[in-house]
């Protein structure tokens, strides 16, 4: 005897399912009670996948930020190289400039505009 499939069938077995809801015995009636310990380890479980990706975001955002940092003291570096490798030309330059006996030195002050 098989059992025949009826829409009506649909409607009670949704209505049923609605009320046990509401009721709070839907967990009773689907049997929860033996599977708690699984439904704890799946929660815990996805918990610590969540946090896990939280606290990698928040790393990846750190390292951005360094990386930005970083960044700017490798150009502040190569200024600095570059300032010092013209200083040591222009120790050459005066070098050379007193071997010849030229009167040509660094200017003791920075040059001023005078007049319009």
């Amino acid at each position: 005897m098989s059992a025949k499939f009826r829409l009506k069938d649909i409607g009670s077995f949704a209505k049923e399912l609605g009320l046990s809801i509401l009721k709070g015995d839907f967990m009773r009636r689907i049997k929860v009670s033996n599977y708690f310990i699984h439904i704890l380890y799946t929660f815990i479980l996805f918990f610590f996948s969540i946090w896990l990706s939280l606290m990698m975001e928040k790393t990846f955002a750190k390292v951005e930020r360094n990386r930005e940092i970083l960044k700017d003291m490798e150009i502040y570096h190569a200024q600095k190289t570059v300032e010092v490798a013209s200083l040591n030309r222009m120790t050459k330059i005066q070098d050379l400039l007193r071997e010849k006996g030229s009167q040509v030195t660094m200017p003791a002050k920075p040059a001023i505009k005078t007049g319009k």
